[in-house]
């Protein structure tokens, strides 16, 4: 999982900065948590150049397409970092990456974690790992290979960035995407976990900068202190995403991060029709709220820059729409119809929001 460049000595590279024994410490401390994040299909273990993945799995399509996905958690890693809690944050990871990948119906094969670092801490990497190989079982994904970089200098001793990509595959003829949405298809809203990973330089920005708040402050709203709060991971779809489109007549979906629930919309709708949702069919999470009103944000800004509690949309047929909910609520996700997919030539491709959040 990580390179280890020669040096000239030992001492010299640890001199520079860099430690190839915390390095090898990391390893074997990681060891455990990827092996729990394993595939049939997946081919050796740690220590490689290359993770490998038998591919002859793929023999059962008739027109396997491979699909990919990369993505980072941006300065939600901050949060973690002012915490020291660094195990939870491989969830907001995998959950950026498999859920993308998921929308166009694929099945998330394996993952590729990056890990960049002022310093090599063998226990916090462990503890990222960790969270990502868990987050992995949930998406039903393998780890397969990986990469921590020490780079002193560069960013300071305690900083560190994560990165990730996923491959998966999806029979040609049951992509998802708007070629096959129609007029007459319903939303349905997948409730989030709360902010995801998107939007937390805004979130940042007011509450602990203007604001002047601190990551232990106890928030009576969201009953558990503000760091805590903000480190809620990020809710993954992937595998309820995966049996909703196997069971009902679901013909796109849609993750929502960053740009926020309208502009994600309307990147799988067909130029012919527009949808109108009605935000009195839900009520966001109290962080939302919070934000809205401490910062003085409006609700524009505020719907252009988080999910405002709807983490995953799909485009579903209405005769499908009871069983739709059912699958879902079958995987612990609360869901509900939210709007509609209308014929609209003149302003086709566009999302309208109406009406006003319950208490807002």
């Amino acid at each position: 999982m990580t390179d280890q460049p020669t040096a000239p000595t030992p001492g010299a590279y640890a001199a520079a900065g860099v430690s190839i024994e915390a390095a090898d410490r990391a390893i074997d401390l990681m060891k455990g948590w990827v092996e729990k994040a394993r595939r049939p299909e997946m081919i050796g273990g740690l220590g490689g150049f290359a993770g490998l993945f038998d591919a002859s799995a793929l023999t059962r399509y008739e027109q396997p397409l491979l699909a990919t996905s990369t993505d980072g958690v941006g300065t939600k890693v901050a949060i973690a970092q002012l915490m020291d809690v660094h195990d939870t944050i491989g969830f907001d990871l995998v959950g950026m990456v498999v859920d993308d990948l998921v929308v166009c119906g694929a099945e998330p094969l394996f993952m590729t974690d990056y890990i960049a670092c002022g310093r090599v801490v063998p226990e916090r990497i462990a503890a990222i790992v960790k969270g990502i190989a868990e987050a992995c079982v949930v998406a039903g994904c393998a780890l397969i290979g990986g990469e921590t970089a020490e780079h002193p200098g560069l960013l300071d001793p305690d900083d560190y960035d994560v990165a990730g990509a996923t491959t998966g595959v999806v029979e040609a003829s049951k992509l998802l995407g708007p070629g096959r949405v129609r007029p007459g298809d319903v939303v349905i809203a997948m409730e989030a976990s709360g902010l995801h990973s998107n939007g937390y330089s805004l979130v940042r920005h007011v509450l602990l900068n203007d604001a002047g708040w601190t990551v232990d402050r106890h928030v009576d709203d969201f009953g558990r202190t503000l760091g805590e709060e903000l480190l809620e991971p990020t809710r993954i779809y992937a595998k309820a995403c995966l049996d909703l489109a196997e069971r009902t007549e679901t013909h796109a979906m849609s993750h929502v991060t960053g740009g926020g629930l309208a502009a994600n919309l309307e990147r799988v709708l067909p130029a012919e029709v527009s949808v109108r949702l009605d935000r009195s069919t839900w009520t966001p999470q109290p962080v939302f709220d919070v934000v809205r009103r401490v910062g003085s944000v409006s609700q524009p800004d505020l719907e252009a820059t988080l999910n405002c509690g709807v983490g995953m949309v799909s485009l579903t047929a209405p005769e499908s729409v009871d069983t739709a909910i059912s699958v879902l609520a079958g995987h612990g996700i609360t869901a509900w119809v939210a709007g509609e997919v209308r014929l609209d030539d003149e302003q086709g491709g566009r999302v309208v929001l109406e009406g006003q959040h319950p208490g807002w």
